[in-house]
C-alpha cells in the first residue's frame, strides 16, 4: 500500500509540496475518505487557533476538511522514521484538502532545548513540508498549552476523576500489579475533591519536593490495560523550561497532555505508531471526560496507529544514537553515516528520495524489517534523473601520452547530462599528461581485463583512442605512471572515432586543470542487518551489545582528482561523478574555492554482491 504523501511531487522553488490527482489507498486514507463522506466531521468551528470550546464555538465552519499534526518531542535530532511519519501526516492534509500543524511536544523541561527545536524545523522544511497553508500558519508548542492543561486537570478533579497520590514511586510501583495481576487502590485514592485540589494547587504554588506528590487519573486499578490503572498525570518538577522559564514547577505528562493538545488543534485524525496503541483507550477515555465537562469541541480527535519503520543496517533507538554520538562512534548528529535526517541531509540524500521510499515502503499495520537496498535504490532512482554528471579520478596515477604535443590543451566535449540534452555540454581541457584510475592499468593483465596494458588499446573517453607502451615503478616496484600513444585521427566526435573498435572505456582529468579535493566515502555504519541482535547458534541467555557490530571502515577520507569546474561547486550541490556514484559538496567543511565532497551513494549496490 502506498503512503499519502506520494502523491507529493518533487518540491517547488518555494520549498513547499504540490500534490498530483491520482488516488493513493491505504487504510488509513481509507479511515479518512470514509469519515469525509459520512459527514462527521463537516460541522467542525475553528478559531483560527487553538483553544478550549468556548474559543471555537462561536467560530466560522472549519475551512480545514481535516486536520493532522506531527508532534516531535524537541529532546534530540530527527532521523528517518520521523521523516515518514511528516510525509504520511503532510500528504494527507494537502491530499484531503486540509492542515497538517508542527507542534512541538515541549512538556519535559529536562531533556529539551532550543537547538533541538531548530533542527526540527529545517528538517521538515528540508523534507519540502510547509505548515504554512491558505493564510494559517500552523506552528505550535505544548508549552504555550501549559495554563489549559492545567484547567483540564483541575476539571478532572473536580468531577471525581483525579486524585493527589502521595505514594512514594517504589510504593506506586509495587502497587500497580503486573500483567496477570491487578493492582491495589493507593491509600490516598479517597481523598476528598477540596483535599485533591488544595494539595494540587500547592504543588503548583512549590511548596512541595520533586517527587513529593502526583496527580493520578482514577480509572480502575484492576484494568487489564495496565495503562488504565490510575495513570499520572501530573508531576513535580523544579526545572527551568526551555520557552516558559521557571513559570511553572508542575509538568503534564505526555500520556495526558497529547490528546488535549490534539483536541486544542481540533486535530481530526492523530497518527502514531503502534507501540502507542496501548494508550488509545486512556486518550479516549480522558478527551471524553473532558469534552462532557465543555472544555473540548466535538467531535473528538482520533488515533490511529501504523507499524514505524525498520531498516537493516541502522539503528533508529534514541537511546542508541545518543550512546553514539556521545562515546564519539561519529562525529556528532550530522554525521553522513547515522540515520538522523541532518546526517541524511549532509550526506546528500534528497528529500525527493525520502518521498519515493516512502511511497514504496507504504503504511500498514505490521511491523516489518525493510531492507536498506530498497532506500538507496530510491535515491538512485531520483539522483540518477536529477544530478549532473562531472568526473573524478579517486585513486589517480599518472597517464603520459608520450606522442602528444607537451604545450597542446584542447577541448573535449561531455554531455551534462545524458538524460537531458537540453541541459547541453562542458569542455573538457584534454593534454599530454592525465589522471586515470589506478584499477585501470595492470602490468600482467588478468582474464577479462580490457582497460590499459602494453600493448593493449583503450578510449579516453570523450577523447581519443590511446595504446598502452609500458609504464614507470618507483624503487618499491610500484607503478606511478602509465605511457601510452594516441591515435589522432579517433577523436571522440569526429568522422574518425569509430574508425579504431576497442573494448575499454577510461574516464580522466588533465593533470594541468585538474583539481584536487578531499573524498569521503561512506560504508555502512554496521556490518549486520539487525545489529545488536542474536545470531543463529548464539545461547539464549546471550546479550550482544549493538555497538559489537560498528563498521570500523565505514569512512574513509582520500585525496581525488577531479575536473577543474568542480572547483567552484557550492555546498549542497550534488553531482553523478562517473562510474563512481552520486557525491554531494559537504556542507559544513567545504569552503569557497575549496569544496569537500561526501558519496551519498554507489551507481549499483556494491554492499549486497560484495556479502
Amino acid at each position: 500500500m502506498a503512503v499519502a504523501a506520494s502523491l507529493i511531487k518533487p518540491m517547488s522553488q518555494d520549498n513547499t509540496s504540490s500534490v498530483a490527482n491520482a488516488p493513493v489507498s491505504n487504510f488509513i486514507t481509507n479511515v479518512v475518505a470514509a469519515d469525509l463522506a459520512s459527514g462527521k466531521l463537516a460541522q467542525r468551528h475553528w478559531a483560527g487557533r487553538p483553544g478550549p470550546a468556548a474559543d471555537h464555538a462561536s467560530a466560522p465552519l472549519d475551512p480545514a476538511k481535516i486536520r493532522t499534526r506531527f508532534p516531535p518531542e524537541p529532546n534530540g535530532y530527527l532521523h528517518f522514521g520521523h521523516a515518514k511519519s511528516i510525509l504520511l501526516n503532510f500528504g494527507l492534509a494537502e491530499q484531503y484538502g486540509g492542515r497538517c500543524h508542527l507542534r512541538f511536544d515541549d512538556t519535559n523541561p529536562e531533556k529539551e532545548d532550543q537547538e533541538y527545536v531548530d533542527s526540527i524545523i529545517d528538517a521538515v522544511h528540508w523534507l519540502g513540508c510547509s505548515w504554512d497553508k491558505a493564510g494559517e500558519t500552523n506552528l505550535y508548542y505544548a508549552s504555550s498549552y501549559f495554563d489549559w492543561m492545567l484547567q483540564c486537570a483541575e476539571a478532572l478533579i473536580t468531577a471525581g476523576h483525579a486524585y493527589v497520590d502521595s505514594q512514594s514511586a517504589d510504593e506506586m510501583r509495587a502497587n500497580r500489579g503486573t500483567l496477570t495481576q491487578p493492582g491495589k487502590n493507593s491509600p490516598f485514592r479517597g481523598r476528598s475533591v477540596a483535599e485533591n485540589l488544595d494539595l494540587f494547587k500547592r504543588m503548583q504554588a512549590g511548596e512541595f519536593a520533586d517527587g513529593q506528590h502526583i496527580l493520578r487519573a482514577k480509572i480502575d486499578m484492576a484494568a487489564p490495560n495496565i495503562n488504565l490503572r490510575d495513570p499520572a498525570i501530573y508531576r513535580i518538577r523544579h526545572a527551568t523550561h526551555h520557552a516558559t522559564g521557571d513559570q511553572y514547577c508542575v509538568y503534564p505528562m505526555y500520556t495526558f497532555a497529547h490528546p488535549i493538545e490534539d483536541a486544542l488543534e481540533c486535530i481530526t485524525h492523530s497518527i502514531c505508531t503502534l507501540e502507542f496503541e496501548d494508550q488509545r483507550p486512556f486518550y479516549d477515555w480522558l478527551l471524553e471526560r473532558l469534552a462532557d465537562a465543555g472544555l473540548l469541541q466535538r467531535p473528538l480527535p482520533h488515533q490511529y496507529e501504523f507499524s514505524r519503520l525498520n531498516l537493516t543496517y541502522v539503528v533508529l533507538s534514541k537511546r542508541k544514537l545518543i550512546q553514539l554520538v556521545d562515546e564519539k562512534h561519529v562525529d556528532g548528529w550530522d554525521d553522513p553515516r547515522l540515520p538522523t535526517l541532518v546526517g541524511a541531509r549532509r550526506r546528500g540524500y534528497s528529500a525527493d528520495g525520502f518521498r519515493l521510499f516512502a511511497e514504496r515502503i507504504g503504511v500498514s499495520k505490521n511491523d516489518s524489517l525493510i531492507d536498506y537496498v530498497l532506500f538507496e535504490d530510491a535515491m538512485r532512482e531520483v539522483m540518477n534523473e536529477s544530478d549532473l554528471r562531472r568526473i573524478a579520478v579517486l585513486d589517480p596515477i599518472k597517464l603520459i601520452i608520450d606522442n602528444y604535443p607537451a604545450e597542446q590543451v584542447e577541448e573535449c566535449f561531455a554531455p551534462n547530462h545524458p538524460l537531458h540534452p537540453e541541459l547541453g555540454q562542458r569542455s573538457v581541457p584534454f593534454s599530454r599528461e592525465l589522471w586515470i584510475e589506478g584499477e585501470d592499468f595492470m602490468e600482467v593483465p588478468s582474464k577479462g581485463f580490457r582497460r590499459l596494458f602494453p600493448g593493449n588499446k583503450a578510449r579516453l573517453r570523450y577523447g581519443y583512442v590511446v595504446e598502452c607502451t609500458g609504464c614507470d615503478k618507483d624503487e618499491n616496484g610500484q607503478v606511478i605512471a602509465v605511457h601510452c600513444n594516441y591515435l589522432p585521427e579517433t577523436k571522440s566526435g569526429t568522422p574518425g572515432a569509430d574508425s579504431v573498435k576497442v573494448k575499454g572505456n577510461l574516464h580522466w582529468v588533465s593533470a594541468a586543470h585538474a583539481y584536487q579535493a578531499e573524498i569521503r566515502l561512506f560504508d555502512r555504519l554496521f556490518t549486520v542487518p539487525a545489529p545488536g541482535a542474536r545470531r543463529d547458534g548464539d545461547a539464549p541467555e546471550l546479550e550482544r551489545n549493538f555497538l559489537d557490530d560498528l563498521n570500523r571502515h565505514s569512512k574513509t577520507v582520500i585525496t581525488a582528482q577531479l575536473e577543474a569546474c568542480l572547483k567552484d561547486a557550492q555546498a549542497e550541490e550534488r553531482f553523478q561523478f562517473e562510474r563512481h556514484g552520486y557525491f554531494v559538496v559537504d556542507r559544513v567543511d567545504s569552503q569557497t574555492g575549496a569544496p569537500v565532497f561526501n558519496r551519498t551513494v554507489t551507481l549499483k549496490d556494491a554492499w549486497g554482491k560484495a556479502s
